[in-house]
């Protein structure tokens, strides 16, 4: 900037310049100073603005000494080159500290001093040399809040803003809400894999087979934890008025399992007669009775059985048509016994959930078809009993209403209201699914296995299997060949009363010789005793295969004669 002043000073001679303040852009603004007022000048470089200060600011650096500034041509100096000040148009050119040459000063008109300091009073943020004496500071100004207005300013991003906090609040809330939910899963699956793991415990236990708490582990253990819990247990003779037949069953309530259970007994099962004699189950219903029965079951199961219900067929029929039918899942197809024509439809279909009346219940409940087991027949008298369980009350009050209203004579050991209320008990676990039927397996020769006394006895009934002696007595196995249905029963009494243990080997096809087999020589003895007992010659004794695990095995043919006695 000074080299553009320099070169305009050397345009115009021995003209100078001074710096008189800045301009509203914050330029410099020089005067021209002429020679014969260099030395004044020198001394009061300020002179020329006593007005400016005077009017401005009330500041007057002349005021003490009494002089008057001179007046210089301030118009000559324009900045902007408008070329006009108050005093009218100005005329020809002056110069300009751009490099300029305003009107003044081509015309060398000078303006009034006081329109110099008018014009110079103008300039905006004048500064005075630094080598003066500073001017007073302008009095602060007093501001209040209504002279403002305060705009808020949209911002563009101010949504984007909000939306990426909510996407990341949401975020943030899924995320935990997915944590939640995998907690509650791990605590559900943990819950879930407690349970099945205790039930399948608690099966295993139930059935016997947990490592420790076998017969061949540790039957002690088993016992033990057998015999801690509660039970109680009746047994439950079905007599067939019109067959002659019985079927067994016991029933259990286990209080501490919470648990019912049917257990039905074979009438192959051997037992120990009042006499010490070995006997059947059939044979002692019908000999011993009710009270010799429950004891020989008690001594051969290790149970405490607490009544005998004898239930007989008349009785079945009242008792299900009192509870209203009942749904069985039936096996086979169960003819008519009251039917005169052959071809004429079953009582009872076979099939899923056939509804059935007391007539029918009666029917299925005792059929035993040609040459079948004696098992078979059984498990048809559990399906009956399990069913009537289902229908029958709940309640005690009602269910000893139901058993009073069969109007059935009991025995001494078991009242009215304690079968009802024993009743209505299993009758709960059995609509609530806590109720199986469990079949009593025994050998050929009635005895039991140590594999049952496990699985049933032990568990199940809490007790101790127990058969009777095998050395006790020479088991017979009967098979009838003779044409007579009777004979059997017939031979089954002379055999029993000669001491030895009847089994019975069902029924073959018509021979007219009798046949007593041994398997070894030491069993030739007792065979040839056999013989003699039944009335069959001496010839009929040989050596062969025995039927089973019995002694000695017999096939009665036509040429047996029972005694007369």
């Amino acid at each position: 900037m000074n080299d553009r002043y320099d070169a305009g000073a050397a345009d115009h001679g021995a003209e100078q310049y001074e710096l008189v303040g800045y301009d509203e852009y914050g330029q410099p603004v020089y005067r021209q100073v002429r020679p014969q007022q260099t030395q004044q000048q020198t001394c009061d470089p300020y002179a020329q603005q006593t007005q400016q200060y005077d009017r401005g600011y009330g500041y007057d650096p002349y005021a003490q000494q009494g002089t008057q500034p001179p007046a210089y041509d301030y118009g000559a100096y324009d900045p902007y080159a408008t070329g006009s000040h108050q005093g009218g148009p100005a005329q020809g050119t002056a110069h300009d500290p751009y490099g300029r040459t305003t009107a003044a000063e081509a015309t060398g008109r000078q303006p009034h001093a006081e329109q110099a300091a008018q014009q110079t009073a103008h300039i905006p943020q004048q500064a005075g040399p630094a080598h003066d004496q500073e001017a007073p500071a302008e009095p602060q100004r007093e501001y209040h809040t209504e002279q403002f207005a305060f705009i808020e300013e949209p911002d563009a991003n101010s949504e984007d803003v909000i939306d990426w906090l909510k996407f990341t609040e949401n975020r943030t809330e899924r995320r935990e809400e997915a944590r939640r939910r995998s907690r509650s899963r791990i605590v559900a699956l943990a819950v879930v894999l407690a349970l099945v793991a205790a039930g399948g415990v608690g099966y295993l236990w139930y059935a016997g087979k947990l490592p420790g708490l076998s017969s061949d582990g540790s039957a002690t253990g088993t016992a033990t934890a057998a015999g801690a819990q509660k039970r109680d247990v009746i047994v439950v003779h079905l007599h067939d008025i019109k067959g002659d037949g019985t079927a067994t069953a016991l029933l259990v309530d286990n209080t501490t399992t919470q648990r019912g259970t049917t257990v039905l007994l074979p009438n192959s099962l051997a037992l120990t007669s009042d006499d010490g004699t070995t006997t059947t189950l059939a044979k002692s219903v019908e000999d011993d009775g009710s009270d010799g029965t429950r004891d020989a079951l008690d001594t051969v199961l290790g149970t405490d059985i607490e009544g005998t219900w004898r239930l007989d067929t008349p009785y079945l029929q009242n008792l299900v048509d009192l509870v209203g039918n009942i749904d069985v899942d039936t096996d086979t197809d169960v003819p008519d016994p009251t039917a005169k024509k052959k071809g004429t439809a079953p009582l009872v279909n076979k099939g899923r959930d056939q509804t059935l009346s007391g007539k029918m219940a009666v029917a299925y409940a005792t059929y035993r078809a040609p040459g079948e087991a004696q098992d078979a027949q059984l498990e048809r008298f559990g399906q009956v009993l399990q069913s009537v369980l289902r229908k029958l009350s709940s309640d005690p009050q009602a269910a000893t209403t139901t058993i009073q209203t069969l109007q059935q004579i009991l025995d001494p050991s078991l009242t009215d209201k304690d079968l009802g209320t024993f009743l209505a008990g299993l009758s709960d676990l059995a609509k609530g699914g806590d109720y199986k039927t469990d079949l009593l397996p025994v050998r050929s020769d009635g005895t039991l296995s140590a594999q049952t006394g496990a699985g049933i006895v032990r568990n199940v009934l809490g007790g101790t299997a127990k058969s009777p002696d095998k050395d006790a007595a020479v088991s017979v196995s009967v098979q009838n060949a003779t044409g007579v249905e009777d004979n059997t029963e017939k031979a089954r009494v002379v055999l029993l009363n000669g001491g030895f243990t009847f089994l019975e080997g069902g029924t073959g096809t018509a021979r007219a010789t009798s046949q007593v087999v041994y398997a070894n020589a030491a069993g030739k003895a007792n065979a040839t005793e056999v013989a003699k007992t039944l009335g069959l010659p001496a010839g009929s004794v040989t050596k062969g295969k025995v039927s089973g695990s019995a002694d000695v095995s017999v096939v009665l043919g036509q040429d047996y004669e029972p005694s007369s006695d």
